[in-house]
């Protein structure tokens, strides 16, 4: 039975420390306690740090410092660590799940054994957890689906998933920043840039953020898009502590 956390070698500049297996709030709670850490008490040398479901990735420059010296220094911040989740932001997103924005929405239902209306409702009631951003930038994968919508990934991946697209696999959502391939089931669209080069912060979610899903009529779906392309949508204000959303 393996035993953690473990420390392996990613690539010539890098090493991986591993704190369990699965999906699991505890097992990420524990990275992300090392993330913070290491942000806290940044050692010279240390280029970045990258979360993931379980295990947190170690970049760092070895004309400052070697990997004997900064393995050193996590194994010593190891010993005395609390699990932490990220004090985390909570996001309300708009999605139109209208029927020419959501492909897969009919046969989601079908295959469990409810109705669409069911699959929206439920999807909007969950509070999802973004345990870390990956694929490409911007896509943040968000665990706590409610077990009734669990599904494997599509047999056939999509060539092209439009930019926007909310889809659900297994127990997570997300949402598509880029048009791009995917094998998801997608139920709705957002309007929303989840990447945008021209904000001061271009990637909207982060590790530890929260999220909550709002829906919308093709009306407001419209609008908000316009205000989206035009540059002039209000980010801010689907911070549910700092404002609603509005059409």
């Amino acid at each position: 039975m393996t035993s953690y956390p473990q420390i392996r070698s990613f690539g010539d500049t890098g090493f991986s420390v591993e704190f369990g297996e699965g999906i699991d709030r505890g097992i990420n709670a524990k990275v992300m306690a090392l993330h913070a850490a290491l942000a806290d008490m940044r050692p010279a040398g240390l280029i970045e740090t990258i979360p993931s479901f379980r295990a947190l990735l170690v970049q760092y420059d070895p004309l400052v410092t070697s990997r004997t010296d900064l393995e050193g220094h996590v194994r010593g911040l190891l010993d005395g660590l609390k699990p932490r989740q990220r004090a985390g932001r909570l996001w309300r997103l708009p999605v139109c799940y209208a029927p020419d924005l959501a492909p897969d929405l009919p046969d989601v239902a079908e295959r469990c054994k409810t109705t669409p209306d069911a699959v929206i409702a439920t999807h909007t009631a969950g509070r999802y957890f973004v345990y870390m951003l990956g694929f490409m930038p911007g896509l943040a994968y968000m665990g706590g689906l409610d077990a009734s919508l669990h599904l494997p990934r599509r047999k056939e991946p999509r060539l092209k998933v439009p930019q926007g697209s909310v889809a659900i696999a297994e127990s997570m959502t997300t949402i598509y920043p880029w048009e791009s391939p995917g094998g998801w089931h997608l139920i709705g669209r957002t309007p929303l840039k989840l990447f945008d080069a021209s904000r001061a912060e271009p990637i909207l979610l982060a590790a530890g953020d929260e999220v909550t899903y709002t829906a919308i009529s093709s009306d407001d779906y419209a609008a908000m898009l316009n205000r989206v392309e035009q540059g002039v949508f209000d980010y801010a204000a689907l911070r549910v502590d700092e404002g609603q959303v509005k059409p």
